[in-house]
């Protein structure tokens, strides 16, 4: 696994929903493409990273891997802050972590920054024989609350690498319109420490028309 001293950029993800909805599986088949079967439930949080090459840009992804009981609440709620990306998981087999999305979203919104980016997750779709929450179900509510939507399974892999592409990809989008202030450390994006020649878009200090790129050195951490 590459180290964060390869990456150009640095965004910071959380993953939140109900215990056993598969949250720290997901963490596992991304960071080292592996399902283990004997997996205990997250006590506190949990760590992974792994970089992302999008067009030829390093994007190192660090992910905090939340406990879905409610003993763990006040511990979570620090961890929202900080982060560029909630993925809101429920488990496609359980209705009541489907139903209890809403909670996670607000409970996200009250403690995160305010232009988070939040994807909704329907894991487990391996499971398809007992499946309770249908996929038009988990679409029209991520679709309502303008959320990425998708249907996964830790197991087999399906779609793993996909939220994981897709919502970079949508953040990387929204620098890049100068959504977010880099200036501000609470925005879930940080510069990597080694990169040189690092272009930031739209910078917020910029006096031009927002289209010209503003090339930073960085010889140490920002």
């Amino acid at each position: 696994m590459l180290s964060s001293v390869n990456s150009d950029y640095i965004f910071k993800y959380i993953i939140i929903g109900d215990t056993s909805v598969g949250k720290s599986q997901i963490l596992l088949r991304y960071v080292n493409d592996i399902f283990n079967e004997e997996y205990k439930n997250t006590i506190g949080v949990e760590f992974g990273a792994k970089n992302l090459n999008i067009n030829n840009t390093l994007y190192r992804i660090q992910i905090w891997d939340t406990a879905g009981q409610e003993k763990y609440k006040s511990i979570i709620r620090g961890y929202y802050k900080n982060s560029v990306c909630a993925l809101i998981v429920y488990d496609i087999t359980n209705k009541q972590s489907f139903d209890n999305i809403y909670k996670w979203m607000e409970d996200c919104k009250n403690q995160s920054p305010k232009n988070i980016l939040m994807a909704l997750i329907g894991n487990k779709n391996d499971l398809e024989y007992k499946r309770k929450v249908n996929y038009e179900e988990g679409k029209d509510f991520a679709d309502k609350y303008n959320m990425l939507f998708f249907e996964t399974s830790a197991k087999t892999g399906d779609n793993i690498d996909k939220v994981f592409f897709d919502t970079a990809s949508k953040i990387i989008q929204s620098l890049e319109n100068g959504f977010y202030d880099l200036e501000d450390e609470n925005c879930g994006i940080k510069i990597s420490v080694t990169s040189k020649k690092l272009k930031i878009i739209n910078n917020k200090n910029d006096n031009n028309d927002g289209d010209e790129e503003i090339i930073i050195e960085k010889n140490k951490c920002c």
